[in-house]
Parts: C-alpha cells; structure tokens; sequence
C-alpha cells in the first residue's frame, strides 16, 4: 500500500514536471480540450435518461407525414416520392435543431442556469462548440430513421454515397447554430416559444422543403433563401436521388456559411447573464 501510494505520488510529480515543461500552446490546446470533455460531460448527463425517448417524439411527426402522404397520393411518380422521403427528413432537423433547442437554451438563460458556467474557467466558444456537438447527436438518429422507413414505407431506394456524410454535417451543424442563436438571443421564452412554433410551420410547409421552389409564390421564394433548410433540402433530393450535381456544391457552401455565421454571432453577442 504505502509503496503504491509513493509510487502514485512519484508519477504525480512527473507528470507535474511534463505539464510544466510541455509548450504554452500546447498546454493551452490541451486545456481547451479538457474544458470541451467537461461540457460534453454535462451534456450528455443531461439527456443521458430521456435521448431514446426524445428521438422517438422527434421522429413521430416526420413518420405521420409519409403516411398521410402514402395514403392521400394516389400512384406518385418516383421522383414525387423521393421529395417526400427527403423532406421528411429536414423535418427532424427542423423540430430538434431549431424549434427544440432554441426553447430549451431560452429557458435556460431566462432562467439563471447560464450563471453556473459564467462561475467556471470555461470559454464561450467551447460552450456553443458542445452545444452544436450535442444538438448533432440528438438530431441525427432521427435523419438516418427517416432515410430508412421513408423507403420502406415508398418501396423505392434511394441513392447513397460517401458525399452524404459531409452534407449531413453540415446540414444538421448549420440548423443547430440556427437554433441555439434563437435560444441565446432570444427576448424571453414566450416570445422564443411562439417565435420557434411559427418558424417550424413556415420552414415546414411554406419553403421548398416538401413543395418545388417554383411552386411558391415569389415573395416565398425570396424569404426561402434566409434559411438553411432551404438548401438543406435541395441537397438532400439531389444526392439521394442522382447523386453529386453542381448544386449541391453551392448549397454545401451556402450551409458553411450560415454555420460560421451563426457561430460568429453567437460568440459576439452571448451574454451568460441576464439582466432582471
């Protein structure tokens, strides 16, 4: 016992002396992991009880839809059906990435929670950095569910290749930025919440996520273009039905864009306090 104790305590001393003799910039980078670790911790203590259940919820609407629309439409043709099995899979995306983590982060801040991370040595950067991680996470179980029922419920399949993977990070990383902007700027959680629920309806339903761009009217149009699902969807029809085209390249770029965005905003203009 006491040669394992002085054998603990010698390994203690060396690895003080190593951190000690170790770079600044290294020691700097190591700590901004250690603090990313510790919040990714927290994060998915928070969900740790409830993730199974939260993805059951998420993915029940999007699931509804492909039946209402399988049993309203008569003989689609394939290329209607593929519309519908990648629509519903922005749904998902729209429901946890914006409307569900918008509220949440909302009451938090209303709240006072963000006050405990304001006590610690921790950095806004890596606070959003595993907000967006954890939002990922949780969004994406329900993509990949929808991808696989929507066929099985069409009896077509779709098209995939290794470029999905890319899209899909960006696609889910772009609307989770958009939604914890919404929950960290957010007025109060009435106005989040009211804001959030005539957000998911409009990017449900009045873009070209289930309905072709030519199809809404021209003011429609134009409001589409503000919000990453837009290209989210047209990404998605595109690799899953014929694979890589040039606008998929454009809408690859338009998804990092917002994603920066967002990121650049959140950590200009977060505030871990709220003023009462």
């Amino acid at each position: 016992m006491h040669e394992a104790i002085k054998t603990r305590g010698i390994l203690s001393d060396a690895e003080a002396i190593g951190a000690a003799a170790a770079p600044k910039g290294l020691k700097a980078v190591l700590r901004q992991f250690e603090e990313l670790w510790f919040l990714l911790r927290v994060e998915f203590a928070n969900v740790r009880d409830s993730w199974v259940w939260s993805v059951v919820m998420v993915s029940l609407f999007p699931l509804i839809v492909v039946f209402f629309l399988k049993f309203f439409m008569l003989d689609p043709s394939e290329e209607v059906m593929s519309r519908i099995i990648t629509g519903n899979m922005v749904f998902p995306i729209i429901i946890m990435a914006i409307n569900t983590l918008a509220q949440e982060l909302s009451v938090a801040k209303h709240a006072g929670h963000f006050v405990f991370y304001a006590s610690l040595p921790i950095s806004k950067i890596n606070f959003i950095v595993a907000k967006l991680i954890s939002g990922f996470l949780m969004t994406l179980p329900s993509v990949l569910i929808m991808a696989v029922l929507g066929q099985l419920v069409f009896g077509i399949t779709l098209h995939f290749s290794p470029l999905i993977i890319p899209v899909i990070i960006l696609s889910i990383g772009s609307c989770v930025g958009f939604g914890i902007m919404m929950g960290f700027l957010s007025i109060n959680e009435q106005m989040t919440s009211l804001l959030s629920q005539l957000i998911m309806m409009i990017l449900s339903f009045m873009t070209p996520v289930m309905v072709p761009m030519s199809n809404l009217p021209l003011a429609l149009q134009y409001l589409s273009y503000a919000f990453p699902t837009t290209y989210v969807a047209d990404a998605f029809r595109t690799l899953f039905s014929t694979g890589w085209e040039s606008n998929v390249g454009t809408d690859m770029l338009a998804l990092a864009g917002f994603f920066v965005l967002t990121v650049i905003l959140l950590i200009w203009k977060m505030d871990w306090r709220v003023e009462r």
